[in-house]
Order: C-alpha cells, then structure tokens, then sequence
C-alpha cells in the first residue's frame, strides 16, 4: 500500500500551513486541504505510477495495511498482568514498524 498518492497540484495556500490540493473527483469524499508535513515535493520517475484503484480508501477513509514480518517480542508488565507485544514490519522499503498487541 503506498504512503502516499499523486501527484496533486497546489491550487492555494490556506493559511501558513496548509495547502488546497486539485484532487480528481475520485478522492471527492476526502477533504483538500492538507498540512505541509504531509505532503513531498514530487520528483518525477516513470516506475512511480501508481493506479489509484490499488488503494482502497474505505467509506471511513481507511485503508488496510498488511503486515510485513515480525521482528522481535517482548513481555510488558502493567498492573501485575504482563501483555505480549510484537514489533510489526509494516513497510519493508522504510523500516516503519511499531510495537502492537500480541494476538
């Protein structure tokens, strides 16, 4: 699942922070206007295309990410019970990983 999807342009500035995005009609149930921290400059490559039919933003405006690997456990105590936690490789290419719930 890609992090992120465009490019989109910049049709105005919104305050000091925030930008309006030309988002196609498809993206209309999300909100245009985006904080500059999550938007990228765009640096055009040929291998970045991306169909915007393999993310599939739900009704909600979520997106399922599958797990990748699980890297290392761990036992945490809290109020004398202990709780299995594993750290989930959710992207190989960026190392993004977190600490979740053992199930």
């Amino acid at each position: 699942t890609p992090r992120f999807v465009g490019p989109y342009q910049i049709i105005q500035r919104v305050g000091l922070v925030a930008d309006r995005l030309a988002l196609p009609p498809s993206l209309s149930n999300l909100h245009d206007v985006f904080h500059v921290s999550q938007l990228r400059k765009y640096v055009h490559d040929p291998s970045h295309v991306v169909e915007l039919d393999d993310v599939l933003v739900k009704e909600n405006l979520t997106f399922e990410k599958l797990p990748v690997a699980v890297v290392d456990h761990k036992l945490k105590k809290l109020r004398g019970k202990s709780i299995a936690l594993v750290k989930v490789l959710w992207d190989a290419a960026t190392d993004e990983a977190t600490w979740e719930v053992e199930q």
